[in-house]
């Protein structure tokens, strides 16, 4: 039996309808999945990814270690260097998923009397690396940088100061202004740090997120990149310069001490850059277009006033209490469509939502229908 202190809280969740249990893949039209460009589908992906592992003479299960003694097979070095290439970067470092990359990022860089600041909207993640952090840390509003000056005015800069936020948010969709962020990082001496993770794949001509797209590498001190989503694979990088590649190495804890990736993961990563490289710009156009059309449907059917703005792949219908976004989700489901609602406590009491996130393989038809569908409900 469980503790009850831990029952209790497992009791408390099934009460307020918040209890979480695994699912299965359903077949419905995909609204809901992180698979932007429907690379995890792709059979010349993986067929590319198997060749690779010939090619190299890597057909084994596993790793064997950590990249540190036994795991750093080949491919780690041919994949970093595409990677840095692709997204403008002095040097990147693979880590074994985004969750793994904020935690070892953020719980041993910023150092004891530094401070971070945080966007509010900030991914578990992140949050969960700078708690481990010996930094001290303060959170700004919502993309506000009103408010971010006016933290950056009252804290002491005897010490280094880190921002960070995110490109594209997971739960709303929107971004921060990053040219003037970019400004005011330079302005007050910080070092600005980007979670890329749904921003990747979906803006910039080869989807090489809203930092390449907007020319703002140099003014970035670190960019998070996860490969679990447009590109439909697993795993992160770390992107940034040589100095902090190699700190890396020498002091992330989840870095240090894990098994590195096994050669297949290195190989569908390769592929899925060669792939949004050479063959994915029509994918990525189709999901703009897809994007515009999803909001034109939005003011076509008098919805607009529900959702979050957004010209990301993610959009969100603010419907509250717990209870009724499940039910709508649900009815949505019997009709052929996967759109899943998003909870608390994963977003503030009444602030529960609907989360459509956008395909490139998603039909015109599709969007509209269930936008039609959802129209009925609200």
């Amino acid at each position: 039996m469980l503790p009850k202190k831990l029952q209790n809280k497992l009791n408390t969740r099934k009460q307020d309808n918040a209890f979480r249990q695994l699912g299965q893949t359903n077949g419905l039209v995909d609204f809901s999945s992180n698979d932007y460009l429907g690379f995890s589908q792709s059979k010349s992906i993986f067929n590319q990814a198997h060749q690779y592992l010939l090619d190299n003479n890597l057909a084994q299960n596993g790793a064997t270690g950590s990249r540190l003694l036994s795991g750093n097979h080949s491919l780690y070095e041919n994949v970093e260097q595409q990677i840095k290439d692709f997204h403008n970067a002095e040097s990147a470092l693979i880590f074994n998923s985004g969750y793994d990359a904020n935690l070892g990022f953020f719980s041993c860089v910023p150092q004891r009397n530094d401070i971070i600041l945080y966007d509010e909207f900030c991914h578990a993640s992140i949050r969960d690396g700078i708690s481990m952090s010996n930094a001290k840390s303060f959170k700004f509003k919502h993309n506000d940088l009103t408010h971010l000056e006016e933290i950056l005015n009252q804290v002491q800069h005897d010490n280094d100061i880190y921002i960070v936020t995110e490109s594209v948010f997971s739960m709303d969709g929107d971004s921060p202004d990053l040219k003037a962020l970019t400004k005011l990082s330079k302005h007050h001496h910080t070092h600005l740090i980007i979670d890329e993770a749904h921003a990747f794949g979906v803006f910039g001509k080869l989807g090489n997120g809203l930092i390449s797209d907007l020319q703002l590498e140099d003014s970035v001190f670190a960019r998070i990149i996860t490969f679990g989503k447009a590109l439909g694979c697993h795993g992160a990088t770390v992107l940034g310069s040589k100095d902090l590649r190699d700190y890396l190495i020498n002091f992330s804890r989840p870095f240090i001490y894990t098994t590195a990736l096994p050669p297949h993961s290195l190989a569908t990563i390769k592929a899925s850059y060669d792939e949004i490289q050479k063959q994915a710009q029509q994918d990525i156009v189709n999901l703009q277009q897809n994007i515009i059309v999803f909001k034109s449907e939005l003011k076509r059917l008098h919805l607009q006033q529900l959702f979050i703005d957004s010209n990301s792949a993610i959009h969100c219908c603010m419907i509250t209490g717990n209870d009724t976004v499940k039910q709508i989700s649900e009815a949505l489901k019997y009709n052929g469509f996967d759109v899943r609602p998003i909870l608390s406590p994963t977003v503030p009491k009444e602030k529960e939502r609907l989360r459509f996130c956008i395909h490139s393989y998603n039909s015109q038809h599709e969007i509209t229908k269930v936008l039609q569908l959802l129209a009925t409900f609200v």
